[in-house]
């Protein structure tokens, strides 16, 4: 490789850039056009070709074969597999250009496996991760893992499951157990008997705090997320009174994942942490339980901004 500037150019590679940054290396047979801007002690493997109006940061990796179109931006740290397909016009009619592309985030630390194909206009969140071969035809949320044609969401990155599986229910009836994320599960007192079985929860005692809202969830395709917010001030308590839901509750230091599959089984989500629902059964119905009235300004919806909050409250 020949030295270009305080970057590495392959002899056989064609860089019209000079906006990459320091410690950069461009493999041969990669071609970067003109307008391109490549942050620093990035990786461009051979065979990839990148067109002007993109943005890469800083320890970004393109791997082989991999062709990033113009209305894409790439953030620091990400991984972007062999041969990964990125499209840019949604309606791709020949010597028809879009006056204005929509624009593909992927944002800092995700993962995008070989041959996965990211329609145009989404955002893959920050540290997800895409499997091998997924045609991500929407928004991936944070930390989220997909898979499929088209993708599907079947995990989150670092839940830290129990003994290898999913963070279940207590062991003792009428008990809680709290656990590193910051909520506690709680297994509500049941009585059974012929006529059926009837299970009670108190306010203020079994739901921690002063019931002001509650909320019915039902009818929630599979393969739908809900939630992805946290609360400045609401505190929330789920019961699925009927089928399965999972949740992952993250509290910016500890993200774990929870199996919500009886009406006897509660989970309480105290005020600033990001909750998510998923893998709704068919016939699932989430009841939750809310120390709060419904105000706008009182949720967080982007993942970032929580994480700032969450810190600047731990430092004050």
């Amino acid at each position: 490789m020949s030295e270009s500037r305080n970057f590495f150019v392959h002899e056989l590679a064609v860089c019209e850039s000079s906006a990459i940054g320091s410690g950069s290396k461009i493999c041969a047979f990669a071609h970067v056009l003109p307008n391109a801007r490549i942050g620093a002690d990035c990786n461009i493997w051979d065979h990839v070709f990148v067109e002007n109006d993109v943005v890469i940061g800083s320890r970004v990796n393109l791997k082989c074969g991999v062709y990033v179109w113009d209305g894409i931006t790439i953030e620091d740290d990400v991984f972007v597999g062999p041969n990964v397909t990125f499209a840019n016009d949604t309606f791709h009619q020949n010597n028809i250009y879009q006056t204005e592309l929509a624009r593909t985030v992927i944002k800092k630390g995700a993962s995008l496996g070989a041959n996965s194909t990211i329609l145009p206009g989404i955002t893959i969140g920050s540290f997800a991760t895409v499997g091998a071969g997924a045609v991500v035809t929407k928004s991936v949320p944070p930390n989220a893992i997909v898979v499929g044609n088209p993708a599907k969401i079947v995990g989150y990155v670092d839940t830290k499951p129990t003994d290898g599986k999913l963070v279940e229910s207590p062991t003792k009836i009428g008990t809680s157990e709290v656990y590193p994320c910051g909520v506690t599960l709680h297994r509500m007192l049941e009585a059974v008997d012929i006529r059926g079985s009837l299970s009670v929860g108190e306010f203020e005692r079994d739901v921690p705090f002063a019931v002001k809202r509650y909320f019915l969830v039902s009818n929630v395709p599979t393969e739908e997320t809900r939630g992805e917010h946290a609360h400045r001030e609401c505190h929330q308590f789920l019961v699925a009174v009927k089928g399965t839901v999972h949740v992952v509750a993250d509290n910016g230091r500890n993200r774990q994942e929870f199996v919500l599959d009886s009406h006897t089984l509660g989970l309480f989500l105290p005020a600033m942490t990001w909750g998510i629902q998923y893998k709704y059964s068919a016939d699932a119905v989430l009841l939750v339980f809310a120390s709060e009235h419904y105000i706008a300004e009182d949720y967080i919806r982007d993942y970032d901004q929580f994480l700032i909050e969450k810190k600047n409250k731990l430092a004050n």
